[in-house]
């Protein structure tokens, strides 16, 4: 049952609101003035609450400021028989769902209630998918190799430096990246990522400065770019040594001068954008083969990170193994299955060339096809072809 709090100074009010609450089958909770209400926000956890603003000592608006800070989700419905324009832009610049004047419209009350409900309810939602989110790209080990990753990634996250990350394919390239932007002061901005392998190198200049109408024959409208895209938050170019040479040519003037211009247009577009970018080719001999830039090699590499291969932090596999397991069976609903020791032992005697990739595919294939618990046996006849 959603529970609401209703400030007011006036009982009438108050007890007026509660039975018609109630009647809408809310869970109601009554404040007599400013102060007694948010020591019950410090207290519980409310849906919404309903704040008169005229009141003695700490008045409405006081309360709201208050609760941004204390309950920030916490949708607040400002109520007043003394309001005007001004106090109404004044409280939802001040954070307030919304404003009713007194005498109050019983129907635009309610309506407003579910109105609020439901954003809180998206409010919530949107928390849990993030969560899911973060751990899906949770960076698991405590071997020495990953606590240097953390520890520089940490580091260079609260700055606006580039980074190239280096590693082999499926060793865990674009979790670092999505650390350094989660870390970062860009938290709350973009990220959005570009594997530049996948992308025709005819195309690839569209993909990441957009493109305006009639630019080339299936241009049909205008289109940004994943530099616009990214304003704000951080741009990941994965796999940056597979990009061509024109468009290195035209990144380099985008890190140069913080501007862009989409394919088939002149105006420069101002962009604030961080790169991050990871590759799996040794880009010192890729320069000696005049196959990339050395300038922009140097505007990449502010900081440098190398990620170890999984065969190269074989400790971590205990945990790696009961992350995945976790986090699959949790994806297909069925309950956790075991792993026993000697299980464990002989995954770290496998020679891991796809590494983490390689690695969370025969724990996926072990979960659909082993029992209740993985075993030694199991790992030889399921995840030998790999070896």
């Amino acid at each position: 049952m959603s529970k609401i709090l209703v400030i007011d100074d006036e009982r009438s009010i108050r007890n007026t609101l509660k039975d018609i609450l109630e009647y809408e089958k809310y869970e109601v909770d009554l404040a007599e003035d400013g102060n007694k209400g948010l020591e019950m926000i410090r207290a519980a956890e409310y849906d919404i609450v309903l704040c008169d603003i005229k009141m003695p000592g700490l008045d409405g608006i006081e309360v709201l400021e208050r609760m941004v800070v204390l309950a920030p989700d916490t949708p607040v419905v400002m109520i007043s028989g003394h309001g005007n324009i001004d106090t109404a832009v004044d409280s939802i610049k001040k954070g307030a769902y919304d404003y009713i004047e007194k005498p109050l419209d019983l129907n635009r009350l309610l309506i407003t209630i579910r109105n609020a409900m439901d954003k809180s309810t998206l409010v919530t939602e949107t928390k849990i998918l993030k969560k899911k989110v973060s751990k899906k790209y949770e960076i698991v080990g405590e071997s020495k190799a990953i606590a240097d990753i953390l520890d520089m990634a940490d580091r260079v996250a609260p700055t606006d430096a580039r980074v190239l990350i280096t590693g082999a394919n499926g060793s865990g390239k674009e979790l670092v990246a999505r650390r350094i932007h989660e870390q970062s002061n860009r938290a709350s901005g973009p990220f959005v990522e570009v594997n530049c392998a996948a992308i025709p190198s005819e195309l690839i200049e569209s993909e990441l400065f957009g493109h305006e109408k009639g630019a080339f024959t299936s241009a049909v409208k205008q289109r940004k770019g994943k530099f616009e895209q990214a304003h704000g938050g951080t741009l990941f170019l994965d796999e940056i040594g597979d990009m061509s040479l024109s468009a290195q040519a035209k990144v380099l003037r985008a890190l140069q001068e913080n501007e862009i211009s989409r394919v088939g247009g002149d105006k420069a577009i101002k962009v604030d954008v961080r790169v991050v970018a990871a590759t799996n080719k040794n880009l010192s001999a890729e320069i000696d083969n005049n196959h990339f830039r050395e300038d922009l090699y140097h505007r990449l590499s502010v900081i440098l990170i190398k990620v170890p291969t999984l065969n190269e932090r074989l400790e971590d596999i205990p945990l790696l193994a009961n992350h995945f397991i976790q986090q699959i069976c949790s994806e297909y609903g069925m309950p956790e299955k075991l792993i026993s020791e000697n299980a464990i032992a002989e995954l770290q005697r496998i020679n891991w060339t796809g590494n983490i990739r390689e690695f969370r595919n025969v724990i996926e294939r072990l979960i659909i096809l082993c029992n209740n618990e993985i075993t030694e046996a199991d790992v030889l006849k399921f995840a030998a072809p790999l070896k």
